[in-house]
C-alpha cells in the first residue's frame, strides 16, 4: 500500500512525539514516610536513636524515606504503640522486652531478676542463640527486631528509703503489664498494680500506688523524682529492649532496603547503648539537683532470694531452669 506524502509526514511526527511523550518518562518513586513512636523527648536516647537511624538510611538511600518521629508518648504507652505496630499504623519504635510478653511470653527470660551481671553479659546473650530465637518469635507476632538495646538497670523508686525487701510488705507497687513483674514484687510482699508508664506519675502523686521501679534515665525523663524522690539502687533487672519495625512495613521493603534498615538499626542500637550510659549520669544529676536522694540497697542476698522465687515460677515459660542457669553462668 502506497502512503501519501502527508501521511508519511504525519506518521513521522507521531513517531517523534512518542519518543518524547511524558508517559514514557519513568516517574521518580514517591518518598515513603514512617511514623515512629518515642515515649520521651527530643533530648533523650529514645528519640535520638531514631534521628541517627534516619541519617544512616538517608546516607544509603537518599530521598527514599522520611521519618516522622512523634515524641513524648503522644501516640500512647508501649501497649498502645504495640497495637499500632501490629496494625501497621506505626512503622517504628523501641520496646522494652517486657512490654511484648503478652505476645511472646518466652521473652521474659531477659527480665528475670538478678540474672545479668552487666551490660556486656546482656549483650552477649542477646547476640547469641537466645536472642536469635526471640527475634524470630517477635517477627511472627508482627514485630521485626533487627537489634537489641540496653536501657540500663532498673531500680526501686520510693517516697522513703526502702533498702531491704521487707520494707515493701503491703505497699502498692506500680508494675509493668507483665506476669513476671507481678510475681517479682509479690515475692517481696508488695501489692502489684499494672499501670502504663504514661499514667504512673499521676498514680504516684494521688496515692493510687506507693512505689515503682524504673531505669535512672527514665526516672529523670518522666520527672518521677517529683513524686518518688528516693531511688534505691537495687539494679534488680537489666532492662533489655528492641529496635522494632512493623512487619507490614518491613515486608514492603526490597532486599536492598532491608539490608540498609538492618545495618541502621544495629548501628543505632550501639549508639543508643552509649547514650544511655551518658544519660544515666546526667539523669542522676538532674534528679539530685531537684531534691532526689540516691541510696544503696542493703542485704543483697535477701533481694536475690526473692529473684530466685521468680526464676522458679517462670522457668517453664522461658525455657526451663537449665537455660536460666546457663545464662547466669554466661554459657550461652
Amino acid at each position: 500500500m502506497r502512503m501519501t506524502r502527508r501521511g508519511m509526514l504525519a506518521a513521522g511526527a507521531a513517531s517523534s512525539a512518542a519518543l518524547f511523550a511524558p508517559a514514557l518518562v519513568r516517574p521518580a518513586r514517591a518518598v515513603r514516610r514512617l511514623t515512629v513512636a518515642s515515649l520521651l523527648a527530643a533530648d533523650k536516647p529514645e528519640t535520638k536513636i531514631w534521628l541517627r537511624i534516619a541519617e544512616i538510611v538517608e546516607e544509603r538511600l537518599p530521598g527514599a524515606f522520611a521519618f516522622n518521629v512523634v515524641e513524648n508518648a503522644a501516640l500512647g504507652g508501649e501497649r498502645e504503640v504495640a497495637e499500632g505496630v501490629r496494625l501497621g499504623s506505626i512503622q517504628g519504635t523501641l520496646f522494652t522486652v517486657s512490654a511484648l510478653s503478652a505476645w511472646v511470653p518466652e521473652s521474659q527470660i531477659f527480665d528475670l531478676p538478678f540474672l545479668f551481671r552487666d551490660a556486656s553479659h546482656l549483650r552477649h546473650v542477646a547476640g547469641g542463640e537466645v536472642g536469635m530465637r526471640l527475634r524470630q518469635r517477635f517477627a511472627g507476632e508482627g514485630f521485626v527486631a533487627p537489634a537489641f538495646i540496653d536501657y540500663g538497670a532498673r531500680h526501686l523508686l520510693a517516697k522513703q528509703p526502702i533498702t531491704r525487701p521487707h520494707g515493701l510488705d503491703g505497699l502498692r507497687m506500680r508494675v509493668i503489664q507483665s506476669p513476671l513483674h507481678v510475681e517479682l514484687w509479690k515475692a517481696y510482699g508488695a501489692v502489684p498494680t499494672a499501670i502504663p508508664i504514661t499514667e504512673t506519675y499521676n498514680a504516684l502523686a494521688t496515692g493510687v500506688v506507693d512505689v515503682m521501679d524504673l531505669t535512672k534515665s527514665a526516672y529523670a525523663g518522666f520527672r518521677l523524682y517529683e513524686v518518688v524522690p528516693v531511688l534505691v539502687e537495687t539494679g534488680h533487672i537489666r532492662a533489655a529492649g528492641i529496635v522494632c519495625f512493623s512487619a507490614s512495613f518491613w515486608d514492603s521493603l526490597s532486599d536492598e532496603e532491608k539490608t540498609v534498615f538492618e545495618d541502621a538499626a544495629r548501628e543505632g542500637a550501639a549508639y543508643f547503648d552509649q547514650l544511655i550510659q551518658e544519660d544515666e549520669k546526667a539523669s542522676v544529676d538532674a534528679a539530685v539537683s531537684a531534691g532526689a536522694t540516691m541510696v544503696q540497697a542493703q542485704d543483697r542476698p535477701a533481694w536475690e532470694r526473692g529473684g530466685r522465687i521468680v526464676w522458679q515460677h517462670m522457668a517453664d515459660t522461658v525455657g526451663g531452669m537449665e537455660r536460666i542457669e546457663r545464662i547466669k553462668a554466661d554459657l550461652g
